[in-house]
């Protein structure tokens, strides 16, 4: 628990790690204003409701709500417990933890831990054997003739499992692993008679790190004939293909300087682009993209330059994850190779600088790439294929919103066909009024019980509501204002939640703290507390605010805490009247009582 740690370690680690550098190490952030902005990672959505505040150290997502500091951002993000959260920030900003008072309890499954240290160990010593041993050379070897550095090689920790059936399983067992744990994490196999025999054997081995750099599983690649050709590690809790993306944690940093990521189908593909110095590449793991690959890449670009082989299967692929990648938000490209190509035979062939200029930099766009794929369903040579292809061209221009990109378009099919502008501006207009037309019956839905509502349209708050929030937002960050209130109202607040967090505050700032909405947030335990701070931290405030309208605030305040009071006293008069049998008294206070709430209700 947090309180188990001397708070000046815990306040050094928070403050050696920038709120904005940690976040975008997991969200695209561009700046608007004082705070910056980005997609949240805790809920889909396409519009950037994610806000950080770097001033203030806090984060705040105004669609899910969710909010706090830097640690609890780890927290929320990474399922760590607080003592990894913090490791992880004193190890990423060179802090020191002290040994002792320290609660070490990991979030994650003693399994889990298992299979996370069985991979990096097995991880050594298969790259060992690669670089080091006789029995790795002809792994190594494999590696050289297709042009790999032993650089590249130590870089991606490329390894060889060598063509012993009980290698792996003795190493392991020796090191203190049990072979049920082995066979789950997918290192090996289970035969029919319940004895065990080594997964990769004989196979140049491609580790698959998470986004945090540790191994979760590996990719081997037969040097023989054994099939399959490509084997992956089993799915576990773990490793799960269709979530994560190769090379993901090396190629974060490039992928956030360049805003672009080159997307590969094959771990070599990614491998030989990184020798190519094209360092802001990833693949998926032998499958199709999927919306969780799609999403993730959507969080930290908003380019992806797709990269799949140049062969009619690779072209499939590429349309797909095209049309995935554009529907979640992102603007593709598609990369300009050769035709029946893969980029690393490409840059075996032509060379680094080849690949950069004439397939990475000289890619297509999307619509470029659709206008020659959609080709192969037609025989153009037919004059009724012909008007269909322009057909379906035009369905898809006609959702291009800039103008000078679509007469582009349309200017190459004008040429190439022998159309003039006219008609096809005309048919473009006719297709987005049809397009508008179901644009404006789906808006009309949403306000039916046919569509389904995603968010909740917020009540405005009462006028002393808003005025305790405006308030606590200045207490957060002036002493002498809280000083103010406490003395004037205390924590007679009319919402209960403020009533607390003043409480919490005027406790912070006793104990000799300085305003500092982060380490506030650090002391509070209930998570609900957490978040309504950081929604409240989040409210424009300004810079020299007189006493005159923090004394406003605190009128408005009292005035609402007044009016209650006399009219919960009203009511027990009126209680008091009817005990009496007195019917004309109570009437008489009963409209009293309206009247005082009616007062109330115009104030609010």
């Amino acid at each position: 628990m947090p309180n188990q740690i001397p708070e000046e370690v815990i306040e050094e680690v928070r403050k050696s790690n920038d709120i904005v550098d940690v976040i975008g190490e997991y969200v695209q952030l561009k700046k608007q204003g004082r705070n910056f902005f980005g997609l949240c990672p805790f809920h889909g959505e396409n519009t950037p409701s994610f806000s950080v505040t770097q001033e203030k150290q806090i984060f705040h997502c105004f669609g899910c709500g969710k909010g706090g500091n830097v640690l609890t951002f780890l927290i929320e993000m990474e399922d760590y417990s607080f003592y990894e959260a913090l490791k992880f920030l004193a190890n990423r900003s060179g802090v020191d933890l002290p040994e002792t008072g320290m609660n070490k309890e990991s979030s994650m499954s003693e399994e889990n831990q298992n299979i996370l240290s069985a991979y990096e160990w097995i991880t050594k010593l298969y790259h060992h054997l690669l670089r080091y041993t006789k029995d790795g050379k002809e792994g190594y070897q494999y590696f050289k003739n297709r042009g790999i550095t032993d650089e590249t090689i130590d870089v991606f920790q490329l390894g060889f499992a060598p063509n012993v059936k009980d290698f792996t399983a003795e190493f392991l067992q020796k090191k203190g692993f049990h072979q049920q744990i082995l066979v789950k994490a997918g290192l090996l196999s289970l035969n029919e008679d319940n004895s065990v025999t080594d997964r990769f054997r004989s196979r140049v081995i491609f580790p698959i790190r998470n986004h945090l750099g540790k191994s979760i599983g590996f990719g081997g690649r037969t040097i023989g004939d054994q099939e399959p050709k490509y084997l992956n590690s089993s799915e576990s809790e773990l490793f799960q293909k269709g979530r994560i993306l190769y090379n993901f944690d090396l190629a974060k940093k490039h992928i956030r300087k360049q805003n672009e990521v080159v997307l590969f189908e094959g771990y070599m593909d990614v491998i030989s682009a990184y020798q190519a110095e094209v360092k802001n590449a990833v693949a998926t793991l032998g499958t199709s993209l999927t919306e969780s690959q799609a999403k993730l890449l959507r969080r930290y670009v908003d380019t992806v330059t797709i990269c799949y082989d140049a062969d009619n299967a690779g072209t499939e692929a590429t349309y797909k994850a095209a049309v995935l990648l554009q529907k979640i938000g992102c603007h593709v490209k598609i990369a300009n190779l050769r035709e029946n190509m893969d980029p690393d035979s490409f840059i075996q062939e032509f060379g680094a600088t080849a690949f950069k200029d004439e397939v990475i930099k000289a890619s297509y766009t999307f619509t470029s790439f659709y206008m020659r794929y959609l080709k192969k369903d037609f025989n153009l040579s037919l004059e009724s294929d012909r008007i269909q292809y322009i057909e379906s061209v035009l369905k898809q221009l006609a959702m291009i919103e800039s103008s000078v990109e679509r007469e582009y378009y349309l200017k190459e099919i004008s040429n190439e066909y022998n159309v003039t502008m006219e008609s096809l501006t005309q048919e473009i207009q006719n297709h987005q009024q049809k397009m508008s037309i179901g644009k404006d019956k789906r808006e009309k839905n949403r306000y039916t019980n046919r569509a389904p509502q995603f968010q909740q349209t917020k009540k405005l708050l009462p006028a002393f509501h808003n005025a305790e929030r405006q308030l606590i937002a200045y207490m957060l960050q002036d002493t002498s204002i809280t000083d103010k209130v406490q003395e004037e109202i205390g924590a007679s607040f009319n919402v209960d939640e403020h009533k607390i967090i003043a409480t919490h505050l005027y406790a912070f700032y006793e104990e000799g703290h300085q305003a500092d909405v982060s380490m506030f947030i650090e002391a509070l335990t209930d998570e609900n507390l957490r978040r309504l701070v950081t929604e409240v931290a989040m409210i424009p405030v300004l810079e020299n605010i007189s006493d005159k309208e923090i004394s406003d605030y605190i009128r408005i305040i009292r005035a609402e805490n007044s009016s209650k009071d006399s009219i919960q006293a009203l009511k027990e008069d009126q209680k008091l009247a009817e005990q009496q049998n007195d019917p004309i008294k109570a009437a008489k206070i009963a409209m009293e009582i309206i009247e005082l709430q009616k007062q109330l209700k115009k104030l609010n």
